[in-house]
């Protein structure tokens, strides 16, 4: 009776220790889906391809907030965090740009970002962003590198620039020429899923 209680334990113990099967998607407008439904948001819709493609039960945080910048990704990561994700998507720093910030202390908010989420034992995938031309080109350079720096740094896994095939396209965009439209983020949602489900 006490071996068949330990073992009951110790089953109990390892399944609210698991890692769940969740993904978080810490990021700005372009990942709540800022004029879009919830539904028609991409990581709403990555959440269905996972579930209708691979046949794997998943849940999917979206945690983006309009107008967030990096300098606020830390404190709604340890937030999220409590759901014990397994996997963080991280996709901020674009509001740091054109807002013209700093961009040393972009670099070390997203530096926090990944090492509070990695010390969690959650994967980290990084989206790359990039900035039009009309920042100059020393500062565009920069903001364009601080992605690379970061991977490298941290040996984080990474996608290319997260609107690759939707920026500057009109019939994916919202009239603001910024904003994915609800096929811009079906557009945005295939990258996604083709990049992420090898680490499922």
């Amino acid at each position: 009776m006490k071996k068949f209680m330990l073992i009951v334990f110790l089953f109990n113990f390892s399944v609210l220790n698991a890692k769940s099967h969740t993904i978080l998607f810490l990021g700005d407008s372009l990942t709540e889906g800022l004029g879009v439904s919830k539904e028609d948001a991409f990581p709403k819709q990555v959440e269905h391809l996972i579930q209708t493609e691979i046949n794997t039960s998943i849940t999917v945080i979206n945690g983006g907030v309009s107008g967030s910048t990096t300098s606020d990704g830390l404190a709604r990561l340890k937030w999220y965090m409590r759901k014990n994700p397994s996997m963080v998507f991280l996709a901020l720093g674009v509001n740091d740009g054109l807002r013209g910030l700093n961009l040393e202390l972009s670099q070390k908010n997203l530096e926090e970002i990944i090492k509070y989420a990695q010390k969690s034992d959650a994967k980290v995938l990084l989206a790359g962003m990039l900035l039009p031309p009309n920042y100059g080109p020393e500062y565009t350079k920069r903001f364009n590198d601080m992605y690379e720096e970061l991977k490298v740094k941290y040996k984080l896994t990474s996608m290319g620039f997260l609107l690759d095939g939707v920026a500057g396209e009109k019939a994916l965009n919202q009239r603001d020429g910024i904003h994915p439209n609800e096929k811009g983020h079906a557009y945005i949602a295939k990258k996604v899923f083709e990049f992420i489900k090898e680490y499922l």
